[in-house]
């Protein structure tokens, strides 16, 4: 076993993720401030851990409701973003905790108003636009109806307005993201004709930044997720951008093999027996299973690294436990290092392998890793 104490875990790079974000902050220039994106405990990395290292880096932090602003604010002072809906019972909560509110649509607004007059604070506040997203936020022209009105609301600093990207990674077609871009550009355009001056803007996830930012400066603030840790939105924008910058992946999910055993030909492996060995196997039972974020899409369907070397997954992935095949490979003793994604060696199982061999993408495998897990930083 590893001089980690702990039997599963995961490893964070620290070296890592500070490149990464100084790409991205070459990327924009020194106008554009960066938003951290660290909802979903910080897609799966450890939320606490990441803002840890990234509080001299970053302008702001955005999060997603107001229990993961209770557990960033904890490790900073920054402005924290929360672009998730915050219900009534949580607006005061949130006031007191000093973040930036996300407004969805007017009855929102004088909800926001009201709770924070309660408290005798004039509160922050982005309005969210959507801008052919079709998703939350204010219609654009139902907005621009209420502009006029919103200096009315006297517990309330319109301090910036936003919209998202609905399908920017797709370098080939820029029309849908040139009529968002568009929209939110008329929208803000009757903010200021109406006195909203010095609003905060922004539009861009990492794929805005890469498609859209670029060098230009062109919006107050960008919102890195996906980029800051090490992977990229789409293969085309890898394709585009891997020759300028580069992106290093900034974590390892590492546990330990449980047993090790001989099993004959014809012998099932697993529930439903959807396994059957077709000659005498060597076997290592891993500790791990869909309850800590290997769905069993992975079912006779992945891999895992010993000892510097591909072990397939055989038979069904249960809730805690999988089998893999160690036939091949010499040596191997109990609480040998597994590798689930990361590097071992000279080996490598990125997010997308994974993401490719479950059927989905690499944002939802690195989400889905257990925040049970003890996160160790390197």
């Amino acid at each position: 076993m590893s001089k980690n104490k702990h039997l599963s875990y995961i490893e964070i790079s620290k070296k890592n993720l500070i490149y990464n974000i100084k790409q991205f902050r070459a990327v924009l220039g020194k106008k554009t401030k960066i938003s951290a994106v660290v909802k979903a405990n910080a897609y799966g990395y450890g939320d606490k851990e990441v803002v840890k290292i990234l509080a001299p880096y970053a302008d702001y932090f955005q999060v997603n409701s107001v229990e993961e602003c209770e557990r960033v604010r904890v490790m900073t002072k920054k402005p924290i973003l929360i672009l998730g809906y915050v219900g009534k019972n949580d607006l005061m909560r949130a006031i007191k905790l000093n973040c930036i509110i996300s407004a969805f649509d007017l009855a929102h607004l004088l909800t926001i108003n009201i709770q924070a007059q309660k408290l005798g604070i004039r509160v922050k506040v982005h309005i969210a636009v959507d801008s052919y997203l079709g998703r939350e936020g204010f219609m654009p022209d139902d907005l621009i109806k209420i502009i006029p009105e919103l200096k009315k609301f006297k517990n309330i600093k319109i301090d910036g307005v936003y919209a998202h990207f609905a399908n920017i990674e797709d370098s080939i077609n820029f029309s849908h993201a040139q009529k968002q871009i568009d929209s939110y550009e008329k929208v803000l355009k009757v903010f200021k004709e109406n006195g909203f001056g010095g609003l905060k803007t922004h539009i861009s996830a990492t794929s805005g930044i890469l498609a859209y930012e670029k060098w230009k400066g062109i919006h107050s603030i960008a919102r890195l997720g996906i980029g800051l840790y090490g992977m990229w939105p789409s293969v085309e924008l890898e394709k585009m951008w891997k020759k300028k910058i580069s992106l290093k992946f900034a974590l390892r999910y590492v546990t330990h093999v449980a047993q090790i055993k001989n099993l004959p030909a014809g012998h099932s492996i697993g529930y439903g027996l959807t396994y059957i060995t077709k000659k005498p196997t060597t076997i290592a039972v891993v500790p791990q299973g869909y309850a800590d974020g290997l769905t069993r899409s992975l079912s006779n369907n992945g891999i895992v690294l010993i000892r510097g070397i591909r072990a397939p997954i055989l038979g069904r992935i249960s809730m805690n436990m999988l089998v893999v095949d160690i036939s091949h490979i010499k040596g191997v003793k109990t609480e040998d290092e597994v590798v689930i994604m990361g590097s071992q060696k000279s080996e490598v199982i990125t997010p997308e392998e994974l993401a490719k061999n479950m059927g989905t993408i690499n944002y939802e495998v690195t989400t889905h890793l257990s925040p049970l897990f003890p996160r160790v930083i390197l």
